[in-house]
């Protein structure tokens, strides 16, 4: 095991050097010029090379990279154009609402996906499968933005239930605010983890083992949730894994929606006002983010089922 991870950390380690060296040259071959954007339309020639020389942006593209993989391997994200602070300053003071709304989404995703699932698979082919596949398919085929705008007419316009954006006070409020963002982005994952949950336990009620827990009396409800659901869980738990990823992405639009101020919408805005340092950032921690996510997947699954071995 410890092998095993120390691997891992050290794949994750070129996975990263591997995403920030992907994230610079995009950035800086892209066409225009940040200067520019920060000073305006209007901004004098001699007043862009000032400010580029500043951020040593007039540097050769392979100085600015050894540059910038110096700092990065000394701990220094780099200072934001606009904002003027440290880069990691201001992913700390976010990366928090970002990492509740995805841990909170996965929770929803996993909620939803059990029962749903198990459902489809005891009444196989019949109006309850039909239902929750339809659910599955139209999930698939809806945006997350239309699901949050759909949402927040329900329950924050017509009901009154939750907030319509923003974080609110206390951890009563802090939370109440997440429900509905985190529900928008789970709606992206849940129909992939039901189709991939409901085939594990069709193929595992026709067990011998299934047979044999029903002809000792247990009810169908137990068999169904503490026999079946549990050998069939560990596909579901690496989807789930891959599939926080394209939370962690979701989360970008999510933000933008419910006006969430968290690493996506820092990451958006950053992109438009082409802040480059803030970018890189971002992006090198939500990678690392994903590395860590699989890992701990990997893990849970080795947990789940003994049958599985790491080397």
């Amino acid at each position: 095991m410890a092998r095993y991870i120390t691997w891992r950390i050290a794949s994750a380690v070129l996975v990263v050097f591997g995403v920030s060296v992907v994230t610079f040259l995009f950035l800086h071959l892209e066409p225009g010029s940040a200067a520019r954007t920060l000073l305006g339309e209007h901004a004098t020639p001699r007043a862009i090379a000032a400010l580029q020389k500043q951020w040593g942006l007039n540097a050769s593209l392979p100085s600015q990279f050894v540059r910038y993989m110096s700092a990065l391997f000394h701990g220094n994200l780099g200072t934001s154009y606009i904002y003027e602070v440290p880069a990691a300053q201001l992913i700390g003071e976010r990366i928090g609402l970002t990492a509740a709304l995805v841990g909170l989404a996965a929770l929803f995703a996993v909620v939803v996906t059990v029962p749903l699932a198990a459902l489809a698979a005891a009444r196989q082919n019949k109006f309850s499968d039909h239902l929750v596949r339809g659910f599955t398919v139209l999930g698939l085929g809806m945006p997350s933005f239309w699901f949050g705008i759909v949402l927040i007419e329900i329950f924050s316009v017509h009901l009154h239930l939750l907030p319509v954006g923003g974080v609110g006070s206390g951890i009563g409020g802090y939370f109440e605010s997440l429900i509905l963002p985190a529900f928008t982005a789970s709606l992206g994952i849940v129909p992939i983890l039901v189709r991939s949950l409901r085939v594990g336990m069709i193929e595992i009620l026709d067990a011998e083992f299934v047979a044999t827990a029903r002809a000792k009396g247990l009810s169908d409800r137990f068999v169904l949730f503490s026999i079946v659901a549990r050998n069939a869980v560990v596909p579901t738990v690496t989807f789930l894994g891959l599939n926080i990823a394209y939370l962690i992405g979701t989360t970008v639009i999510v933000e933008q929606v419910f006006n969430l101020n968290g690493l996506g919408s820092l990451l958006l805005s950053s992109i438009l006002n082409r802040d480059f340092p803030v970018v890189q950032a971002v992006t090198i921690v939500l990678g690392a983010s994903v590395v860590v996510i699989n890992l701990l997947t990997d893990l849970a699954a080795a947990r789940l089922d003994p049958r599985i071995r790491l080397r």
